[in-house]
């Protein structure tokens, strides 16, 4: 993919800002601007749903996760029940967690107290 970005002479900071941040982790600018795109679009949105778009997880099986989770009162985190289901490989779930900036499906717990997350 190639992208071209058009902007403004007052813009040239975020430009400036985004290469020194690259540069600092090792990225290309096209990494970055994608990895601040999927953060944009994509930290608010459930882990099934994010699954989902990746074309890791099919509608029947995310829909029968979340009747396995309603049915167990959402005691099991729905990330859990598709991995022990066989939905997701574990991989797949951790990337969809770091989409929503959770490190690992076994780090520090989602900041929403619903049953949104995994």
């Amino acid at each position: 993919m190639q992208m071209s970005i058009y902007y403004q002479e007052g813009d040239q900071y975020l430009i400036d800002k985004l290469e020194r941040e690259a540069n600092r982790r090792r990225k290309s600018k096209s990494a970055m601007v994608l990895s601040i795109l999927e953060k944009h679009f994509e930290a608010e949105r459930k882990v099934g749903e994010i699954l989902r778009d990746m074309g890791t997880i099919e509608e029947d099986q995310l829909q029968r996760a979340l009747e396995t989770q309603k049915k167990d009162e959402g005691k099991e985190k729905l990330g859990e029940i598709m991995l022990e289901k066989g939905y997701v490989r574990e991989v797949d779930l951790d990337r969809a967690l770091q989409v929503q900036e959770k490190q690992t499906r076994r780090g520090p717990k989602p900041r929403e107290t619903s049953n949104k997350g995994r």
